[in-house]
């Protein structure tokens, strides 16, 4: 008997919050339901993230492009020091 009663407890106390869930609907915006403000603001944002886009491509540009003339700069030491290796091991021998 004292089963049946949990048991009924235990239905009415899920049916009650699936009840309240039902009347909340769902959670968040409603897709289609924008203000122009926020039309405005969504386009401002998008704007900003092709102008950020942009600066951040020039950047990495910039920096390849460092990298590209350290890289030459050091192979140019690099064959110097091999030509000066090569004159001192000749006037050694």
């Amino acid at each position: 008997m004292a089963d049946m009663e949990i048991q009924s407890n235990k239905m009415s106390i899920t049916e009650e919050t699936q009840a309240t869930r039902k009347e909340c609907g769902k959670r968040g915006r409603k897709p289609g339901r924008k203000t122009s403000t926020e039309k405005l603001d969504i386009k401002a944002k998008l704007e900003r993230s092709r102008q950020s886009a942009r600066e951040c491509r020039a950047r990495k540009k910039l920096r390849y492009q460092y990298l590209e003339e350290l890289v030459a700069d050091r192979e140019k030491a690099v064959v110097a020091l091999r030509t000066e290796l090569e004159r001192v091991v000749n006037s050694m021998e």
